[in-house]
């Protein structure tokens, strides 16, 4: 008897679940960014819920919930109810975190993934005060100078912390991270000259680059991105090993249908790259899952 209610109830629930996903979305869908507006994820959350939100009929909502290296926007979503109405849009921190921080929970295991979005290069931005174009001029300047303070959007362990330290190692010079609760917060400052360097996601500095506020000395991809064609990779400037690209991807709760999944996928793969790219060092890649 025990076991028929046990069997009753979990076919109740799983005929739930398909009906929800069925009527699939009926009210507003939320995208969960780990990081406040004006940074490369902000950036193709945006965009990405504008097509969606015309490609599903519903508004999507972008909500910038930052803090802890995107743990906070992370665990949010994670615990959220799986009925497809609140997405995470995150860089790989989801990946790396676990590795860097204390965690109450695995990202890994309760976090679905539904597609890569994009990837792009992390660019090295220097303020004009610091009176360097190259990065053999950094480096000069920063060994007679150690010490050199340089800005992230994000925390320790991250990709931007990774590429401005792993700069440093092979140049054998000092630098001290000074990280920002994301990456618009860290451009205002590295405009404003609060910090002269910055290890940042290449997309939301070329504004400043191409109007000559900021200069790039090097960006992290295996080639030039098509958006800054003139700025040299970290290969070229001698440090064949500083190969690395920023991820941006989507990702559901834990137990979300397979179905809300599989449209969310269709829907976001029908954006035209271009959209993604203009004015932009982010390269769409639409894999199915990452």
């Amino acid at each position: 008897m025990r076991l028929r209610l046990i069997v009753a109830m979990a076919a109740l629930a799983a005929a739930v679940r398909l009906a929800h996903a069925a009527d699939w979305p009926n009210r507003p869908i939320h995208f969960i960014v780990p990081f406040p507006a004006g940074g490369s994820t902000d950036v193709a959350a945006r965009v990405v819920g504008d097509h969606l939100s015309r490609t599903l009929g519903q508004p999507v909502v972008v909500e910038n919930k930052s803090g802890a290296n995107g743990n906070i926007a992370i665990e949010y979503a994670a615990k959220s109810a799986p009925d497809g109405y609140t997405i995470l849009i995150a860089t790989d921190a989801v990946s790396s975190n676990p590795h860097v921080y204390k965690m109450t929970f695995d990202p890994l295991t309760e976090l679905i993934p539904v597609i890569e979005l994009s990837h792009q290069p992390i660019a090295l931005a220097a303020h004009p005060s610091l009176n360097v174009s190259t990065l053999a001029q950094l480096t000069a300047k920063v060994k007679q100078e150690p010490g050199l303070r340089f800005g992230t959007g994000s925390g320790a362990g991250s990709l931007q912390a990774m590429v401005g330290l792993w700069y440093a190692k092979l140049a054998d010079i000092v630098l001290i991270q000074v990280p920002y609760r994301g990456g618009g917060p860290a451009i205002t400052n590295l405009i404003a000259g609060h910090v002269q360097l910055g290890s940042l996601g290449s997309t939301p500095l070329i504004p400043y680059y191409k109007a000559g506020t900021l200069k790039l000395l090097a960006q992290s991809s295996a080639a030039r991105s098509a958006a800054l064609p003139d700025v040299p990779t970290f290969q070229e400037a001698g440090m064949p090993e500083l190969v690395v690209d920023q991820r941006i991807g989507v990702l559901v709760p834990k137990g979300t249908s397979a179905d809300i999944v599989a449209r969310l996928n269709t829907g976001i793969n029908a954006e035209p790259p271009s959209s993604t790219a203009s004015s932009s060092a982010m390269t769409p890649t639409k894999s199915p899952a990452w």
